[in-house]
Parts: structure tokens; sequence; C-alpha cells
């Protein structure tokens, strides 16, 4: 990212109309009304945050046009994280200067951080554009929309640390440099906007804020009032959204945009290319056909290719296959064969595979960013860190996905409907174990974790026979507030009877939270399941409904962000059992 980027970054603080440097010019002496209705109105969006002093200090510091308006603070809270995340991405770029010739890790790591920020303010934008352009009701009905984008904030800063190696000196002293001096303070700005939003409703009440709710959004839909086909698929779907949908989808899809044949028969010969090829300024859903073959490619489809649709002649026939890796000395995050940053992106019938093995760890076959994005029917094969969920709302339906040690890992809005899920055999000399998911919440109130639904948990054929002689758990946690739920599966024999794994010692174990509903198979007997706080054991139906698509992600036909309809994937709202 270049200057032109701070400089659009800036804009966007002056356009929302409250700068962040200016300080509260009126005396603070408690007797002039204004000050008196800014402190009041402070403590009754601040009193339920986790951090009142500071959350104060944010909203206290800041000149305010209305002191009444709940928006304006909603405004100031923006800025300020907007402004953190400028400084951070400055401190990358002149920490670039000093340290990045000497050190071909370090320039790695911070050209990734800088990344990371740059994804990071774009997300600021979409909530800037929110609070300035709709009033308090719209913001209110548009929360969970809100609380994806900061969400998305915190998994960019992580990914920005983990870019740098610990074990490496050079790097880990750039790392806690970035950290103290600026990562940690995105962190608390950005808990304290997940805590407001959290509390909206409530803060908008004691404001005398009228909520009147839109007429679609009277109740969530329940799971028994969907009206299905004869496919099974909701008949809410228009005619043109269920052209993707159910069986012979492939006869009823859009003659595709261009045509990838690595024999020369299509437009391109190469996936990345054809990528390329994605017009500026294009709306619609851009289809890329790819035939069947063997791509030996590194893909990154870029943030500006919005809503592209990739399908394959099915994930046997049509592979994109590589083998980069941690252990041959690359950062996880640029291990990935394949990477989506775009919104609204659908992968169909492909498989994305890592083939680098146990012995090199890290090695990613698909990392993914793009909120409201979709995977059919495809196949994610590799070892340790298969499918990267990186950031944003995702769901993946039918699919295979294969690996060792937190293969799927990630901090989004994850749902995994219908699909099997492969333990393969890890490196048994090396003491290896198997672990599904490393879920990567950091603080609470984010609303991301990984839930697995209607899923097969078996172990592949060169696991088998040695099964119960290899632990293979459901997921350990990879941050504090680590959340995964598994729900309606079948688990098989070989899931430790432990069911989790910690990450580091004791850490995280209260603070998590791990849940499993309606599991079937030998593997879902949870008499000997770990004691942690954190772990809730088998959770009511009321409390698995949190975890169904049309609340984790938002998913519903009433909502106002229900992107499901728009992907044109089958789905189904809430359980996949009455």
């Amino acid at each position: 990212m270049n200057g032109k980027i701070i400089v659009s970054a800036v804009s966007l603080i002056l356009v929302v109309g409250v700068a962040i440097g200016v300080v509260f010019a009126v005396q603070k002496n408690g007797s002039d009304p204004e000050v008196k209705a800014q402190q009041k109105s402070v403590m009754i969006i601040c009193k339920n945050t986790n951090d009142p002093r500071y959350c104060s200090e944010v909203l206290s510091s800041a000149h305010v046009p209305n002191v009444a308006d709940p928006k304006s603070y909603l405004t100031v809270l923006v800025n300020s994280t907007t402004e953190k995340v400028i400084k951070a991405f400055n401190l990358t770029d002149r920490l670039s200067s000093e340290h990045g010739g000497k050190d071909n890790g370090v320039k790695v790591g911070l050209d990734a951080c800088k990344h990371m920020l740059e994804l990071a303010l774009d997300s600021l934008e979409l909530s800037s554009n929110l609070v300035r352009d709709n009033n308090i009701q719209t913001i209110n009905f548009q929360i969970p929309d809100f609380s994806n984008w900061l969400s998305s904030v915190i998994s960019y800063k992580q990914t920005c640390l983990e870019a740098f190696d610990d074990d490496k000196e050079e790097e880990k002293k750039i790392k806690e440099k970035l950290d103290t001096e600026s990562l940690e303070n995105i962190k608390k700005i950005t808990a304290i906007g997940l805590d407001i939003i959290a509390d909206l409703t409530k803060i908008l009440e004691e404001f005398n804020v009228k909520l009147e709710l839109k007429p679609v959004s009277r109740r969530l839909l329940n799971v028994v009032d969907v009206e299905v086909d004869e496919e099974n698929i909701p008949t809410w779907f228009s005619h043109e959204e269920r052209k993707l949908l159910g069986k012979g989808w492939r006869n009823r899809i859009n003659k595709p945009n261009v045509v990838v044949a690595k024999d020369g028969s299509g437009q391109f010969k190469t996936i990345k290319d054809a990528i390329d090829s994605y017009p500026k300024g294009f709306t619609g859903r851009y289809i890329i056909y790819v035939k069947a073959g063997i791509y030996e490619e590194f893909i990154t489809v870029p943030k500006t290719s919005v809503n592209l649709l990739i399908y394959g002649d099915g994930p046997q026939k049509t592979v994109v296959t590589g083998k980069r890796s941690f252990g041959s000395g690359i950062k996880t995050m640029l291990t990935a064969t394949f990477s989506n940053e775009a919104r609204g992106f659908i992968a169909r019938s492909m498989k994305f595979e890592n083939s680098a093995g146990p012995q090199n760890h890290q090695a990613v076959a698909f990392r993914n960013t793009g909120d409201g994005s979709a995977a059919v029917g495809c196949h994610f094969d590799g070892f340790q860190d298969t499918l990267y969920v990186h950031a944003n709302r995702q769901f993946y339906r039918n699919c295979e996905i294969s690996g060792t040690i937190d293969f799927i890992f990630g901090t989004s809005r994850t749902l995994i409907q219908n699909s099997k899920i492969i333990v393969r055999k890890p490196e048994v000399e090396r003491g290896q174990f198997n672990t599904v998911t490393a879920e990567g919440t950091e603080i609470s109130n984010m609303g991301t974790g990984i839930v697995i639904q209607n899923c097969q948990i078996v172990p592949d054929a060169a696991l088998y026979p040695i099964r119960f002689q290899v632990k293979s758990f459901l997921g350990r946690p990879w941050k504090k507030c680590s959340t995964t739920v598994v729900m309606e599966s079948v688990i098989g024999d070989f899931i430790h009877p432990e069911g989790w794994a910690p990450w580091m010692g004791t850490a995280f174990l209260d603070t998590l939270y791990y849940a499993e509903y309606a599991n079937t198979g030998p593997g879902a007997d949870v008499k000997g399941r770990i004691n942690w706080k954190g772990y809730h054991g088998i959770i009511s139906k009321a409390e698995a409904q949190k975890f169904t698509s049309q609340v984790i992600l938002q998913a519903g036909p009433d909502s106002s962000t229900s992107w499901l309809r728009k992907v044109h994937v089958p789905n189904y709202l809430g359980f996949a059992r009455p």
C-alpha cells in the first residue's frame, strides 16, 4: 500500500466529521450544562464495556457536535480506531525503511503486516460509511455488519503479529515493538467498540431512542417455518437465486465469462490469468470455469474482484495444487495455494491442495478472507493448517476437508455444513497428534467462531489401523476466547475421549467456549470429556440455536444481511434435524 492509501484513510476520518485530535474545548468543571450532558452520555455508553475508564477517555477527548446523540459517539469510536490503524501502518512503513533490507524475514513480515492493516482500513471504511450515511435506527439494525467489520480488524491485527517468527531475534524485536507501540492500542479500542455495539440496543433505550424494527425483521425465521421444495431448497429463494442451487446447478449456470483449460481450448491456460482478467468496475457475478486438469499455481483473488464464481469439473478432476510450507522457510499466511480476499466469492466443484506433507509443518491449501464467501462441493486437502478461515463470514457445504494439526483454523464466523472432515496420519515418530480446529477469537463480543454442523468426522485410510495409538481431538484453543461448536455430526471412534486438547498448559481453558450438541457416533460420548470451565458440554437446543446459520452468519431471510441468499448456495437456516 502506498501513500495514497494513507491520504484516503485520513480523508475518511475528516469526511465523517469528527477529527480525533481535537481536544474537547469546554472546561470540564461540572458546571457547564453541555459538559454535564456529555459526561452523562459517555457514562451510559461506557458503563458495560470491559474498560469503562479507557472508553470514557476516548469518547470524552473529542469534540462532539451533539452530546445527546449516540451516533456522534459511534463516529468518534470509528475515527479513533482508524487513527490507530493508520499509526500502526506508518510504523510498519518506518520499520521497513530501517530494517527491511537487513533481514528478508523481517521484510516479508512487515510487508504482510502492512497488507493486513490495509484490509483493516477497508473494514473501518465500511464502518465509517455505515455510521455517516444512516440514522441510528438503521445502524442498530445493521449491528451484525458493524460487529463483523470490527471483528475483522482484530483478525488482521493478529495476522500482522503472526507474520513474525519468535525464534528469530530480529523478527521478535520488530514484533514486540509493533505490538507495544501500536497493535495493542488497536486491540484496546476495537474491543471497546465491540462492547458498545453488542450493548447498542440497551444503550439506545437509555437515550430514550424509540426503536422501530423494520417490518421484515420482526422475528427470525424458525427452521420449522421454512418451506422447502422437492430439492430441499427454501422457497424464499428467487428464480435467479435458485439457478446455482441444488441438483442440476451446472446446467442452469450462466455462460462463464472466461474458461480456463490447460490444453488451450479456453481463453486462458492458467487460473491466475483468468482472475487477472476481471474487468475494472465490473458489476454482477464474474464466472470462471476451470476445465479438468492439475493446475500448479499460487493464486490470490484480490479484494477488488468481488462476486467471483469459480467452478470446475469436480474435485477429483479440477485440482489446484502447491507445496509451499513453513518448513521450507515461508510465512504461514504466504504458504496458501489459493487465497481469496474478495467479497461474495464462491468456489464449486474443485480441489485446493497443499502437498507439502506433515514433515513441513504449516502448509495452507486455502486461505479465505472474503466476507460473504462460500464453497460448495470442494475438497481442501493438506496436513497442518489446511483451511485458513482467516476473517469475516464464511460458509462451506458438501465439502471434504482433510488434515492433521489445526487443519481448520482462523478468526472468522465460519459454518461448515454437510461435509466430511477427514483426519490424516500425522508424523507419529515425532509425537504429533491431531487437532481438527484451532479457532482464534481473541476478545469477547467478537462473535467469531467455527461451527461444524451435520458433518462426518472420520479417519483416513492411513490413520485407521493406528487410530487408537494417535491422539486426535476436535480442537484446541488458539486464542483466549476460542469458540468452536460441533453439532448434529457423526464423530468417529478415533476421537480421544477427552475431546479437546489444551494449547499450552492451562492457557485459555477458563475463557474459551467449546460445546457439543446432538452428535452421534462412538466419538460423541462426552463422559470422558475434559472438565475445563470453558467447556460447556452438551448444550441445550436453545443455546445451540445461537450457532445456526441464521445467527452466526446473519443468514436468515429476515435479516438485513441475508448474504447466503445472494451467493446462491444451498443451506438450511436452523437445525439439520427437528
